[in-house]
């Protein structure tokens, strides 16, 4: 007779979270234990609160972008350890203020620096274009020996065997991994809220979203505790927290940056993939997290990646023609007033461009496309994300109910439904790329070749601002582009103003989605967010949809207001 075993008794799922909140505390106050005396009464905004309690120093440093960093580490003008410091500080005041993070690495990051900092004394050089450079990870990005529980209790004490490739490649570039970021439970959330930390809100009002699913990223990198970040996104994971803000994020097309080494359920299933991408305080920080990863040709340990080096030199001069589409709405949900005000602003500059031509965009068929993508998400029914929530008892948040149970398009689909759906995602790609080539004016005679062709897509980021929390289930505006497997990119704009953005009297809604959604709506709730909007490219065009942005920007001044301003 076999021996008896005594059951293990499972810790309930609240101490499980206490534990995890536990010990990222302690990460932040083995640097700076002073971070706990902030005031409890903290505003809305919390640019002020930050501002109070960093030096000079470390204030000018953090809010430098990425590539101005760069260079003074690059010249010796500051040192590794100095920058890393700084960040460190900020990181721990944003996590206070905005509920971001889920583990500080100060010990990491500061050996990390020292290191740094004497190979550019010994070799009078940085050892590669991210040298000295902070950079925060969203969580379920492996790091070697530290957690990976993706936003699920059951998961705390998964540990990763060892760095996810794209950190990898960073690493051997020069960055400095200082901060881990909150996700939300499942990560299937345009928000981020999980029963192990809690809800992650927004540095210009913690009243409202920071968006998600790499919400963390966002809310960290707007508090400026990080200038350049890294989310993943399926339906908008990146761009609406970069939109939420005031960032810039883009959403590459798949199979360019490399994914092994990250946690979720479903392994493995990928009839939509995920992609990993930047996020960033600036343009040229998007820039160079493309092109360092793709210089290190991460195709030859990584097979499924595309065998495609980054075009560094691909640019838009002035005389070039540029033909952009404008997507005023897309015949679902109509944006609130301060997104349509931005597209107005942004055009009405660019009509004046002699380069750029303007016309508008018709949208095909957007409803049916996420009902074709909502339909491949969960392929399973959604079965595998139960039982991990499940194995700990831990409680369905609102948005994830609303995701799996109250989605009408989410089943557990039969071989042959999985296979009609994925013909359903093929021929809409199909569709929507003939909508594209028919912007065309002329066709070369000789080669065949489409001219007059749009460039890209100019159009929202989503249905509003940063709304109030559990409100974000409408994805229409980043999913779409997940589906069709297009670059994404979002930039700030402008802001809310509660007075020039009032609320439409006598609007139709288009349908009952949009009725919803124009309820949400108040400018005395939203005033004084950031706006963002979000230039689409077509599949394998990162490099040019870039390009556009940086001509964009240089021509019309964008954003066209200064966002850091607590005014």
């Amino acid at each position: 007779m076999a021996p008896k075993t005594k059951a293990v008794k499972q810790k309930p799922w609240q101490e499980i979270a206490q534990e995890a909140q536990d010990y990222r505390d302690a990460s932040i106050a083995r640097f700076d234990p002073d971070v706990s005396r902030l005031p409890e009464n903290i505003p809305r905004n919390v640019f002020g609160t930050l501002r109070q309690h960093l030096s000079q120093t470390e204030t000018e440093l953090t809010e430098k972008p990425p590539e101005e960093l760069l260079k003074l580490l690059a010249f010796g003008t500051v040192t590794a350890t100095a920058v890393t410091t700084a960040f460190l500080r900020r990181a721990s005041l944003a996590q206070k203020l905005t509920n971001c993070i889920t583990e500080l690495l100060p010990e990491r990051s500061l050996a990390r620096a020292a290191f740094l900092d004497n190979y550019f004394i010994q070799n009078k050089k940085p050892i590669g274009p991210l040298h000295g450079l902070p950079i925060s990870v969203k969580e379920h990005i492996g790091m070697k020996n530290l957690g990976l529980n993706a936003g699920y209790i059951a998961w705390w004490g998964k540990v990763a065997a060892e760095d996810a490739r794209v950190l990898q490649v960073l690493w051997q570039a020069g960055a400095v991994f200082h901060a881990r970021t909150t996700e939300p439970q499942t990560l299937m959330h345009l928000e981020t809220d999980s029963n192990l930390y809690g809800v992650t809100v927004n540095p210009y009002n913690r009243d409202l979203s920071a968006g998600g699913s790499s919400g963390g990223e966002g809310a960290l990198i707007g508090c400026r505790g990080s200038c350049l970040g890294i989310g993943t996104d399926i339906g908008g994971s990146i761009r609406s927290p970069a939109a939420n803000n005031g960032l810039y994020g883009l959403k590459p097309t798949a199979f360019r940056i490399p994914t092994d080494g990250w946690s979720s359920t479903m392994p493995g299933a990928d009839p939509i993939t995920t992609v990993i991408g930047p996020l960033s305080t600036s343009l040229e920080g998007v820039k160079l997290f493309m092109q360092t990863v793709l210089d290190a040709k991460p195709w030859l340990q990584e097979p499924a990646l595309m065998p495609l080096a980054w075009n560094s030199f691909f640019h838009i001069s002035p005389d070039k023609p540029l033909k952009i589409g404008i997507l005023w709405h897309d015949n679902v949900v109509r944006p609130h007033p301060p997104i349509t005000r931005a597209l107005r602003s942004v055009v009405s500059r660019l009509q004046k461009v002699p380069n750029v031509t303007i016309v508008d965009w018709k949208p095909h068929l957007h409803d049916e496309a996420w009902a074709i993508i909502s339909s491949l998400y969960y392929t399973d029914g959604g079965d595998e994300d139960a039982a991990a929530m499940a194995a700990s008892g831990e409680p369905w948040r609102p948005l994830t109910e609303w995701i799996i149970k109250e989605n009408p398009c989410i089943k557990k689909l039969s071989m042959q439904e999985f296979f009609y759906w994925q013909e359903e995602r093929e021929a809409y790609r199909q569709e929507y790329a003939k909508v594209w080539n028919e912007t065309a004016t002329s066709q070369n005679p000789e080669t065949g070749e489409l001219e007059g062709v749009v460039d890209v897509i100019l159009c929202p980021v989503g249905p509003g601002v940063a709304p109030l929390h559990n409100t974000a289930k409408y994805w229409g505006y980043t999913s779409q582009w997940n589906l069709l497997d297009y670059p994404a990119l979002v930039f700030p704009v402008s802001k809310v103003d509660a007075e020039v953005d009032i609320v439409e009297k006598g609007y139709e809604p288009m349908t009952d989605i949009d009725k919803e959604n124009w309820t949400l709506y108040d400018p005395e709730i939203f005033g004084g967010l950031p706006i963002s909007l979000q230039l689409i490219g077509r599949r394998f065009e990162d490099e040019k949809t870039i390009a556009i942005l940086e001509h964009i920007k240089q021509r019309i001044g964008l954003p066209f207001v200064d966002l850091l301003s607590c005014d």
